[in-house]
């Protein structure tokens, strides 16, 4: 009886020791490319939006939010699963930050085009040249547009083509709204004309042109809430049930059959979303 118990013991042990010799390094590997690319990610994507901080403070941030949630998800609801969800889901907001960050910013461009165009149409309708143009708008006004024509005329000054400037704007800022705008003054700088009665047209035809998508929105806020409802409700009634029957409903997170239900729940209700969002979703 001794020598099985010994016998088990010695495998266990040994079983134990392969499974850290084996996954240590995988797990360590797995870490530095999580590291890398969390840093790689956060340095172009923040700088593309003219945000300058130190990824690897950021990385350090991000480490503890992940274990600081996994710890109170757990402490809370005593299922390992449910915080090791919790926390990936977190890990993975990062990429959907940056990307509404740059939205927002992307927003706030084309917002200040009109009245950027329009300031430039006029300065060059009293007698100044584009660049002069260029460079006092950039002086009077503050956020994506300074930023980025800024970055224009810094461009220009050390040799680079101006079609080839203009091009990197759009690269940079890629719309409709300022693809038109670059074709308008690619155009007027090959045949001639006057810029300023272009950029002037161009102002007031981009001025309606988000008049129009703001009544779409405003007409179209009501199916966005019902959308977020519709997508929050399941979640909502299962944290109601959790409470009520914790029980039961501990069932869908501590057993196989209860993960595959949760996949399921999750599959459909992103489809239905997807869906909600595609109806509501008008393009002008």
């Amino acid at each position: 009886m001794n020598s099985d118990i010994f016998i088990i013991a010695s495998t266990v042990f040994i079983c134990t020791i392969i499974l850290i010799m084996v996954g240590y390094p995988l797990l360590l590997n797995s870490a530095n490319k999580y590291e890398e690319h969390f840093k790689d990610t956060a340095d172009k994507s923040l700088s593309e939006i003219f945000i300058f901080i130190e990824p690897h403070k950021l990385y350090a941030i991000n480490i503890m939010i992940l274990v600081f949630s996994f710890i109170i998800v757990w402490l809370f609801s005593g299922l390992w699963v449910v915080a090791l969800i919790i926390s990936i889901l977190l890990g993975m907001t990062p990429k959907f930050l940056y990307e509404r960050l740059k939205q927002r910013r992307h927003d706030r461009f084309i917002l200040d085009l009109p009245d950027a165009l329009l300031s430039m149409s006029s300065m060059m309708k009293a007698g100044t040249n584009l660049n002069v143009a260029l460079e006092t708008m950039v002086v009077e006004s503050t956020g994506p547009i300074a930023q980025e024509f800024s970055l224009f005329l810094r461009e220009m000054r050390v040799g680079v083509d101006y079609d080839q400037a203009l091009d990197n704007l759009l690269i940079r800022m890629p719309s409709q709204e300022l693809q038109l705008i670059v074709a308008g003054m690619k155009i007027s700088r090959e045949i001639g004309g006057s810029l300023s009665v272009v950029l002037g047209r161009l102002a007031e035809t981009l001025r309606r042109k988000i008049e129009m998508e703001g009544k779409i929105k405003s007409l179209t806020a009501q199916g966005i809430i019902q959308g977020y409802v519709m997508t929050g409700l399941p979640f909502l009634i299962g944290f109601a049930l959790w409470h009520i029957e914790p029980e039961a409903m501990s069932r869908l997170f501590s057993e196989p059959i209860g993960w595959g239900v949760c996949t399921v729940v999750v599959v459909f209700v992103s489809i239905g979303y997807k869906i909600i969002k595609k109806i509501v979703t008008i393009d002008v």
